[in-house]
């Protein structure tokens, strides 16, 4: 990297590293601190300013709460040359031309999600999967496979008797030949570990939580048991390809935006929630979904194509893969289940119970007041709230909102993140 910064300068190399980073450069002959990172956030970077005015950089919130008065999160897609933050790339922007034939779409969904696998394969340390048994994490797990000439390593976590995905993960591991292991959590391991997450996640979002608790535990039980350094997710598709949310979008043009929107935001929740529940364990998260190229090309996809027109959401990615046959299609052709419940419903209801018994209505409608950016709104978000202020007072603003369905779409305004209470759930994970 520096014999190519000192050759094309600080915007040229990050425009021309096809990695996830974050990365910071000292410049002795120009006396300047520089910094850029990945066009997607999937790794983090923070920065501040001292009494001194000296800006300081971390890859966590935690390291700078006591040296800076304010903390602010580096903007994916951006650099700092020394004075100030500049963007050199926007993967929200479509870049025409916008692509509307069929063939053309489904073979560059195919391909170049099969070379960001690919490419995010080379490593010296060993590889695992975290495998759900939904669409994303199985397609890149089984291309995955496709390259490997050995059992890919697969893992997938569950509560012990509704854990919605773990059957799912098995057939997939068992179909593509994989080595794998499924793990189970009990409610006494799901509030054991509450705190220990909203401090490695430095968010009181209440979707990034939940679905961190099983990714969390999932990765602790990986560090203490193989000597995997690297895992491999399926994070990103769902902004790209659409949600159960966005089944009730009102037009391509809201469907479109929308997803620019999240992609733009992502790394405050999903990313974040992959990034720091993985490397809390000192593991490293690689994002095929991320992939520059593919999310240039996906994003460039007439949304009219990418609505939910067949009561099948992410229609195209799934028919990208269909004559490759490298999934089951009962695999393929499944209902999404939301992250945090699919490994089994009863984990949010106990996470709600224990919030319940924290408060009572009285002390509840007392203490949200205290809160005037982003008022918690349930007991459970007051629980996550107030974790979250212990540890980082006063620095709720680093997130932007809750992670919530469209409120000013047709059937979205719920007063909770989980897809399950979406009139359209349906058989989701069933």
């Amino acid at each position: 990297m520096l014999p190519i910064y000192e050759k094309w300068g600080i915007k040229k190399l990050a425009e021309n590293l096809d990695a996830e980073f974050a990365f910071v450069i000292w410049d002795e002959k120009k006396s300047k601190l520089l910094a850029a990172r990945d066009p997607m956030g999937i790794r983090p970077l923070f920065y501040g300013y001292t009494a001194s005015k000296k800006i300081v950089f971390s890859s966590e919130v935690k390291s700078l709460v006591n040296l800076c008065a304010e903390v602010f999160s580096f903007p994916p897609g951006h650099y700092y040359d020394g004075d100030k933050i500049l963007s050199y790339l926007d993967l929200g922007e479509v870049h025409l031309p916008v692509i509307q034939d069929d063939q053309k779409i489904l073979k560059g969904i195919k391909d170049l999600l099969t070379e960001a696998v690919h490419k995010r394969l080379q490593s010296d340390a060993e590889i695992g999967f975290l495998l759900s048994g939904g669409l994303d994490s199985s397609l890149v797990c089984a291309i995955a496979q496709k390259f490997s000439k050995k059992p890919i390593r697969t893992f997938s976590i569950g509560m012990p008797h509704d854990a919605i995905d773990s059957k799912y993960a098995k057939d997939v591991a068992d179909f593509i030949g994989a080595h794998h292991t499924n793990i189970t959590m009990t409610k006494e391991d799901v509030l054991a570990a509450l705190r220990e997450v909203i401090y490695h996640l430095e968010t009181w979002d209440i979707t990034t939580i939940r679905a961190s608790i099983g990714m969390y535990l999932i990765c602790k039980a990986i560090h203490k048991t193989t000597n995997i350094k690297v895992l491999l997710t399926g994070e990103v598709s769902d902004e790209l390809f659409g949600y159960k949310y966005t089944d009730f979008a009102p037009s391509a043009s809201e469907f479109q935006s929308e997803a620019k929107k999240r992609i733009q935001e992502l790394y405050l929740y999903d990313v974040l929630r992959a990034d720091r529940s993985i490397s809390a364990h000192a593991l490293e998260a690689r994002v095929p979904f991320s992939d520059t190229d593919f999310v240039k090309f996906v994003m460039s996809i007439d949304p009219t194509k990418k609505m939910n027109t067949t009561g099948m959401g992410k229609f195209l990615l799934r028919k990208a893969f269909e004559e490759a046959k490298i999934l089951p299609d009962h695999i393929l052709w499944r209902e999404k289940a939301a992250f945090s419940d699919a490994v089994g419903h009863s984990m949010v209801d106990e996470l709600k119970a224990y919030a319940e018994s924290r408060y009572s209505d009285a002390v509840y409608a007392q203490t949200i007041k205290k809160y005037d950016y982003k008022t918690p709104f349930t007991k459970e978000s007051l629980l996550y709230r107030e974790i979250f202020e212990e540890f980082y007072p006063g620095k709720a603003k680093l997130i932007k909102d809750y992670w919530m369905p469209n409120s000013s779409w047709p059937n979205c305004q719920v007063s909770d993140p989980s897809a399950r209470v979406l009139a359209n759930y349906g058989k989701s994970g069933a």
